[in-house]
C-alpha cells in the first residue's frame, strides 16, 4: 500500500519523520531538530524526503505530530500547509491520547511519552502491566496498567551523558558508543574506558530500574525498548521483552486511525479495513 499518513515524533535533539499506511509505519527518517531554520526550509526538506520515498504528496492524507518543542510547532503547521498542504494534527492537543493520565499534573507529561504509552498499550493488550525504556535526549521509564499512565522516570541519554562528560572534564575525549563486547572490560586506555563505562554503565542502569519497577506493578509485566540506543542495550541484556525502533511513529498512526474512526462513529475494523 502507499503512504497515506506524514508522522512527526519531534525530540529536542532530533525528528523521527514517519510514513505510514493503514496498516503499519512503511520507513522513517531522522532529521535534526533546528528551531533556527526557517519554515521554507523546513518545507523543502520535506518534499525531499517524500521524493526519496517516491511518494507525491497529493496522497498524503494528514499529518500527525507529537512534540516537547513547542518553538518547533509553528515551523512545522506552516511547512505542511505550504508544501504538503494537508492537515496537521497534533498530540495531544487536536489528538487527545485515550488513557487515564495520573500524572498529578497531567499537561506536564511530554507528548512522546503518551505516545508510545498508547501504542504500547495497543499492540499487547493482553499485557497487565507494561514499561516503556525510551531512549533520547533523556531515557524515560513509563509504567501502563490496564487503560492508566501511571507515571515513571526521566535519567538523561547516553549521548547527553557523553556531551556533559566531555564538557565538564578537560582532559576527557567525547568518543563513540560503538561496543562489540559482551562484557565490560577494565580499560587500558581512556577512550576504552569511557566506552565501556558508559555503555554497561546504562545495561546496569536499565536492569536495575526496570526490576524495581516490576516489582511495583501488577500482574505480569512486558518491558519495551524503543529509541536509538535500545538495540545496544538488548545486544548484551535480556532486560527488553521486545525493541521497537518506530513504536512512537506507531503510536502515532493508531492514534490517528482511532481517532478519525471514534469521530466518524464506525468500529475500528471497518475503517481499518478501508485502509
Amino acid at each position: 500500500m502507499r503512504p497515506k499518513l506524514l508522522l512527526f515524533d519531534i525530540g529536542n535533539t532530533s525528528i523521527k519523520v514517519g510514513l505510514a499506511d493503514g496498516r503499519r509505519v512503511l520507513t522513517s527518517y531522522t532529521l535534526r531538530a533546528d528551531v533556527g531554520q526557517t519554515a521554507d526550509s523546513l518545507g523543502l526538506t520535506l518534499l525531499s524526503v517524500l521524493r526519496h520515498a517516491a511518494v507525491d504528496p497529493a496522497h498524503i492524507e494528514a499529518c500527525v505530530a507529537s512534540s516537547v518543542v513547542p518553538a518547533f510547532d509553528p515551523l512545522l503547521r506552516e511547512a505542511v500547509t505550504r508544501y504538503v498542504e494537508r492537515p496537521l494534527h497534533r498530540v495531544p492537543e487536536d489528538m487527545p491520547v485515550p488513557l487515564d493520565n495520573q500524572y498529578e499534573r497531567p499537561g506536564e507529561v511530554g507528548a512522546d511519552r503518551l505516545v508510545g504509552a498508547f501504542a504500547a498499550r495497543r499492540l499487547y493488550a493482553q499485557a497487565d502491566s507494561i514499561i516503556v525504556v525510551d531512549f533520547g535526549t533523556a531515557v524515560t521509564f513509563d509504567c501502563i496498567s490496564g487503560q492508566a499512565y501511571l507515571g515513571g522516570l526521566i535519567f538523561p541519554g547516553p549521548q547527553t551523558a557523553m556531551t556533559a562528560l566531555s564538557r565538564e572534564a578537560a582532559k576527557l575525549p567525547r568518543v563513540n558508543m560503538d561496543v562489540r563486547a559482551f562484557a565490560p572490560v577494565m580499560g587500558k586506555d581512556t577512550a576504552t574506558s569511557i566506552r565501556h563505562g558508559l555503555v554497561f554503565g546504562f545495561v546496569s542502569m536499565v536492569e536495575g530500574l526496570a526490576q524495581r519497577l516490576v516489582c511495583q506493578l501488577p500482574g505480569k509485566t512486558l518491558v519495551l525498548g524503543t529509541g536509538g540506543f535500545a538495540e545496544s542495550i538488548a545486544r548484551v541484556s535480556q532486560v527488553f521483552d521486545h525493541v521497537l525502533p518506530a513504536l512512537l511513529l506507531e503510536g502515532l498512526r493508531l492514534l490517528y486511525y482511532e481517532t478519525r474512526c471514534n469521530g466518524l462513529r464506525e468500529e475500528v475494523n471497518g475503517c481499518s479495513e478501508k485502509n
